[in-house]
């Protein structure tokens, strides 16, 4: 019972003074308002955590955002004109030149490009045999697209249970100075409650920013499969008007 009239009594103190302390902050960042922006207020309070909280959260948000970079410069060298590419096979098949439609699918990045190519050298087997090696590759290449989204999946999650870790062990510390001091006056807590609270903010921004960027690498992936599976539709059409299956 005495424990839980202490935590009573530090959750009331620690509102108090966390509501004197974001008071106080107000008016020094109103004062301030001209000359630091929404950076530097993120720079100062990033200090003002705790570096072996920090740390980790940063580490995360940096190995997070280079493999949604990596992810995005990928995705945009995988995008093609799958219109155009169809048009340059259709004109090759026209004049019957199978090996030169495979070269216009080798001159093309991609995987579009690939999986049409895998559907040519496959042509005299028959259609049959073309949409199987499509499909077979087709899945290949969706790996391939896929590579590292499960890494920023667990860097989304990982940045903020690394924050609410942070702010338990920083609870627990203020505890301590609590059963040290032995008072629950404003100055023994309030520090300490701050710096844990700041880790899970961080925690929290660092997952909403990957994770933006993550739904923008799913919808990217979505669109460059439906160009594949629609590219892949037209090759076996333009194989059938130009009569490649003997």
């Amino acid at each position: 019972m005495r424990k839980f009239y202490l935590f009573l009594g530090v959750f009331l103190v620690a509102m108090l003074s966390t509501n004197e302390i974001f008071a106080q902050e107000a008016a020094a960042a109103a004062a301030n308002t001209a000359d630091a922006g929404a950076f530097q207020t993120l720079k100062r309070y990033f200090i003002e955590g705790d570096w072996v909280w920090m740390s980790p959260v940063l580490t995360a948000f940096i190995f997070g955002l280079a493999f949604c970079i990596e992810r995005i410069i990928t995705l945009n060298i995988a995008t093609v004109n799958t219109d155009k590419l169809i048009s340059g096979i259709e004109e090759k098949l026209a004049q019957g030149d199978i090996e030169g439609a495979k070269e216009v699918t080798k001159a093309t990045p991609g995987p579009t490009a690939s999986i049409l190519f895998e559907g040519l050298r496959n042509a005299g087997s028959g259609p049959d045999a073309v949409e199987k090696a499509i499909v077979n590759y087709g899945s290949v290449q969706m790996g391939l697209l896929e590579k590292g989204l499960v890494w920023i999946s667990l860097f989304i999650a990982l940045a903020p249970m690394l924050g609410f870790l942070g702010t338990v062990v920083g609870m627990i510390q203020a505890f301590d100075r609590i059963e040290a001091a032995g008072d629950l006056s404003p100055s023994v807590v309030a520090g300490g409650i701050k710096v844990a609270l700041l880790t899970t903010v961080f925690g929290l921004v660092v997952a909403m920013i990957l994770q933006i960027f993550y739904n923008y690498i799913v919808s990217k992936i979505d669109g460059i499969t439906n160009k594949m599976e629609d590219a892949s539709i037209g090759l076996v059409e333009v194989m059938t008007r130009h009569n490649i299956f003997k």
